[in-house]
């Protein structure tokens, strides 16, 4: 294989939208481990997900207002998208999430969360009236089947039913989330979305965090990440940079290219990036059990995007037959005979 065909595959798989939703995935993975090296120092949840989003919202502005320039009723026009995108798309989320660990393991919480692919599956359902498609419905027991894998929960799981209920909240927001994010709307770009969506979820984590809702703690000690001892602003900054900034703009790139349901299921593929991030930053080595896992979320999402994609060729295809039988019906048409006298022609 050719070096010209090689780099004509790697820009066909980005183009697709397939790669840019697997980066995000990649780098969104990476929240888990930056956040519990904080979190061993003193950090609270509340405050290490409230500098995260603030400090993103700072870096996202300045690209943010320059595309806004001189189009700033692209702010009026969408205000509505971005409240609902930063106040349950990124604050929601997180908070939620964080009030089902205090409760639930963290493997629990997470695997709760993560049914949003299902329910947006059954929303879509319920919606068009329409049953999902073989595949899709493989495709979704699949990566489900493949997350209790990689989550390894055959150990003493504590089950909580108010905590029950703060995981399906969590994965509500998460469904909105893919739902604004798939969104097709040429007049805001995915840049200024997340930017004024982090904007949005910072103000609503400080006010969580101000009426007490949330504990609050920072610490300054520094953290550890693989072999090496690091400042705390290391960590934060992978926090801020990789798992947010960059994933949060891929993500919407990503759900704009594939949709909801299909961006959803490729984005199970974080819990198995956060295995394998965990392994390299905290030495939490992935079991046989956990890959098996990740194989078959992989093996789910293949199954979805290939359904999708058989489904945009039968609806191609028979979108091109009614064209063709339209032109087919009026083959024989003739011109109507103009009634009333005949002119004749003149004399020479």
């Amino acid at each position: 294989m050719s070096a010209t065909k090689t780099k004509a595959d790697a820009k066909g798989f980005l183009a697709s939208g397939l790669g840019i939703a697997l980066f995000s995935s990649a780098v969104f993975g990476t929240s888990g481990s930056f956040a519990k090296s904080m979190l061993e120092t003193g950090w609270s949840p509340g405050s290490a997900v409230a500098v995260r989003l603030t400090g993103a919202a700072l870096i996202l502005a300045i690209p943010a207002v320059v595309l806004l320039k001189g189009r700033w009723h692209q702010l009026k026009d969408n205000w509505l998208t971005i409240l609902l995108f930063g106040l349950i798309g990124v604050a929601g989320c997180q908070l939620f999430y964080f009030n089902a660990v205090e409760r639930l393991s963290v493997g629990v919480a997470l695997l709760l969360e993560y049914l949003a692919p299902v329910l947006i599956v059954l929303w879509l359902w319920i919606a068009s009236r329409r049953r999902p498609r073989a595949l899709t419905a493989a495709g979704a027991l699949l990566s489900l089947g493949g997350l209790v894998l990689v989550l390894d929960l055959t150990g003493a799981v504590k089950v909580d039913f108010i905590g029950v209920l703060w995981g399906l909240a969590a994965a509500v927001c998460l469904v909105i989330y893919f739902f604004i994010t798939a969104k097709e709307n040429d007049t805001l770009p995915p840049l200024v979305l997340a930017s004024g969506g982090l904007i949005v979820g910072a103000l609503v984590m400080w006010l969580v965090g101000a009426v007490g809702l949330l504990p609050m703690t920072f610490s300054t000690a520094d953290t550890k990440l693989g072999p090496w001892t690091t400042p705390w602003w290391v960590s934060a900054a992978g926090l801020i940079i990789l798992a947010t900034v960059l994933a949060y703009v891929s993500g919407i790139m990503a759900a704009r290219s594939l949709g909801s349901k299909v961006a959803s299921f490729v984005s199970l593929t974080e819990v198995l990036f956060a295995v394998v991030w965990a392994w390299l930053l905290l030495g939490e080595l992935p079991g046989p059990i956990q890959l098996m896992g990740g194989a078959l979320i992989v093996g789910g999402v293949v199954l979805v995007r290939v359904d999708e994609l058989r489904g945009d060729r039968r609806a191609a295809r028979s979108e091109a037959e009614a064209a063709a039988a339209r032109v087919l019906d009026h083959a024989n048409d003739v011109e109507p005979v103009p009634s009333g006298p005949v002119a004749k022609a003149p004399r020479g």
